[in-house]
């Protein structure tokens, strides 16, 4: 642009009659003269051409005829002379007005001219038209403002921009709902804050943005976190924004929730693994069946051919060889059972049973297998509705579980047992249908085992035990029993930290257990005894007696039924038993559970029994070997 020196050169007349020509000439610049008041005193070809009039018209006038209504209304040429004499010199843009009438935008420059002596000599104006640039500047504007206008609109995706180290300093509609953050929280702090603890420690945030610098785009997924602390799977983009000249300036960076595809994708895949794993197991389990139908015939040939040879043989070393060969035999039945029962092919007595009161009555042979080294735990939940099971292949179902998980456990550790009411949503267990299930879960804290274990744990003959100390047929038996029961089996394991085994099974219409105690259910009665084989025909007398039974093998697994379950009706216990006797446990029951009524079971005579141990008043006994008939008397006799 050019500029006047404001004061007067000292020049020679043959200097300043060049420059009167050269300023003359200039056709791109307005270049004229005013005087102190503001009128105009010379007017050269460029102010002639985009103002025009010509140098005749305007000389002489005062120059705020350039100057729209609206400007001289305010005042406004006057205050640009005083500006200009104030500090030497003014620069402004504005509307200006043509000769016809038409407007222009203008960039002005008054540079007040001072004679010698400081006297006030006039004012040098340049006026330029810069109405293209203007428009050009405008639509640039107009674009910005409409992209900003929809960058704030948009609320499907975080969209924001950060400085070269990372620093927010824009934030949208989008940025706020996904993330929770208002744009006065976050703009100016570090992007870095939307990332996990772990992700920061391992440089994610900075690693991402030397990666779009670098290649020019980074684009990835990963957890993020929302102002609330929950956490969301982010789609982000980050793009480098650079100037004309090729200098970093910052990013854009776009982020979007993909939480729920994400969810749908995994899904899917588990619905797919799920089919599959269906699939294959269907196809084994019919091979599996073909095979253990056409072994048991072949069995049967075989055992009742030894049952023959048995009654013809008399050498004892030919009965030792066909005692051999009848065990491996029985093995053999065993072995076709298992694998009929994985087919779904075993003929099950499905009746409505109390879950709780099965695992009650069978909880001292669990107990036993679960074996002194692990602390065993059970969990009942009170109000459980009743599944259709079958008592004796649950109860064989539950053993294996549990020899499971006591072989998980060499060293130690924990099993629980436990039962639980739940409500499944669709394909949240398998195919499951939606609805109430029964939920059975024996829990380990023992080595655990790896994904490609636990996907083929549940198929016969796979085992990851010892030779000889595992046949892989135990969770084959479990998943065939709970499959024809109408329910499922779910594993879910930890290298290290152990391994659950859940059950789930369709539960019936109706009251819970809970809720049907008060409603002519049967007695309850637990049995207790450290002999096993004595303690089985007990349980199962009190069965035929009509008794919901419960069992335990000592005074202290006893003690924890009756704390658990302190509705007992009858404690049947032997008297001599280690640690504990049948007495003492019978003078802590009356105690906790008052109501329950108490007989005791002893080898000796019932009147030597009272000499022998004294304190016994108020505890009904009777005489091993007893009989129903006697028991149902000492009963009556403790009401």
């Amino acid at each position: 642009m050019m500029q006047m020196d404001s004061t007067l050169p000292m020049i020679s007349p043959g200097e300043a009659d060049r420059l009167r020509l050269f300023v003359a000439g200039v056709t791109d610049y307005a270049i004229y003269m005013l005087s102190p008041t503001g009128i105009v005193s010379s007017w050269n070809a460029g102010a002639q051409r985009f103002k025009g009039y010509a140098a005749e018209e305007i000389i002489g006038q005062h120059f705020s005829r350039f100057y729209t209504d609206e400007d001289n209304a305010l005042g406004i040429p006057a205050r640009n002379l005083r500006n200009a004499i104030e500090t030497g010199r003014f620069e402004d843009e504005g509307w200006r007005v043509r000769k016809d009438g038409t407007r222009f935008w203008a960039n002005v420059v008054i540079d007040a001219i001072y004679m010698p002596d400081g006297a006030l000599a006039g004012f040098a104006k340049i006026t330029r038209d810069i109405t293209e640039k203007k428009k050009a500047a405008d639509a640039l504007h107009a674009s910005e403002e409409r992209f900003r206008l929809l960058v704030q609109g948009v609320t499907d995706y975080a969209i924001y921009m950060l400085s070269p180290d990372g620093t927010i300093t824009n934030w949208n509609a989008g940025a706020r709902r996904i993330k929770g953050y208002e744009q006065d929280e976050v703009v100016g702090t570090h992007y870095s804050r939307f990332y996990s603890e772990p992700d920061r420690s391992r440089g994610l945030p900075w690693n991402a943005l030397a990666t779009a610098e670098r290649e020019g785009r980074f684009e990835g997924e990963g957890w993020r976190i929302r102002k609330d602390g929950t956490r969301f799977w982010a789609h982000v983009v980050i793009d480098p924004i650079r100037d004309e000249s090729g200098t970093l300036i910052g990013f854009a960076k776009v982020t979007r929730d993909i939480t729920e595809r994400r969810e749908t994708a995994e899904a899917l895949e588990r619905a797919r693994e799920a089919l599959f794993q269906s699939q294959k197991l269907e196809a084994i389990g019919k091979l599996t069946g073909g095979v253990a139908h056409d072994f048991n015939n072949l069995l049967n040939v075989i055992v009742s051919g030894l049952d023959v040879l048995a009654l013809e043989l008399s050498s004892p070393r030919a009965l030792k060889v066909l005692e051999s060969m009848q065990r491996a035999a029985d093995r053999g039945s065993t072995l076709t059972r298992q694998l009929l029962a994985f087919a779904r092919k075993q003929p099950l007595k499905l009746e409505a049973h109390n879950i709780n009161s099965v695992i009650g009555s069978f909880e001292a042979v669990i107990r036993r297998a679960a074996g002194a080294a692990v602390n065993f735990e059970l969990r009942l939940d009170p109000a459980l509705q009743q599944a259709m099971i079958d008592a004796t292949q649950f109860e064989a179902a539950l053993l294996n579980l549990v020899v499971n998980a006591r072989d998980a456990t060499p060293e130690g550790g924990t099993i629980v047992l436990s039962t639980q009411a739940v409500q499944l949503g669709k394909t949240e267990v398998n195919n499951l249908a939606p609805g109430r299930y029964v939920s059975v879960m024996v829990k380990d804290s023992g080595a655990g085992m790896p994904p490609e274990v636990v996907s083929r744990a549940i198929e016969p003959f796979f085992t990851t035990k010892e030779i000889g100390k595992g046949t892989g047929m135990g969770l084959s038996q479990v998943y065939g029993f709970v499959q024809q029961a109408g329910g499922d089996l779910a594993i879910e394991s930890i290298v290290g930290l152990g391994t659950s085994v859940m059950l789930y099974l369709p539960a019936l219409d109706g009251a819970s257990d809970q809720d049907s105690a008060t409603k002519g259910l049967p007695e309850k009665a637990l049995v207790v005894d450290d002999q096993p084989d004595v303690l089985e025909v007990a349980v199962e007398l009190f069965r035929q007696l009509g008794y919901d039974v419960l069992s335990a093998s000592n005074g202290r697994d006893a003690l924890e039924i009756i704390r658990r379950t302190p509705d007992i009706d009858v404690v049947f216990s032997d008297v001599v038993m280690p640690a504990m006797t049948g007495v003492e446990l019978a003078r802590q029951v009356r105690a906790i559970a008052p109501q329950a009524k108490i007989v005791l079971a002893s080898g000796y005579a019932s009147n030597t029994f009272n000499q022998k141990e004294p304190g016994t008043d108020g505890f009904e006994i009777v005489t091993k070997p007893y009989r129903m008939a006697e028991i149902i008397r000492k009963l009556r006799a403790a009401g």
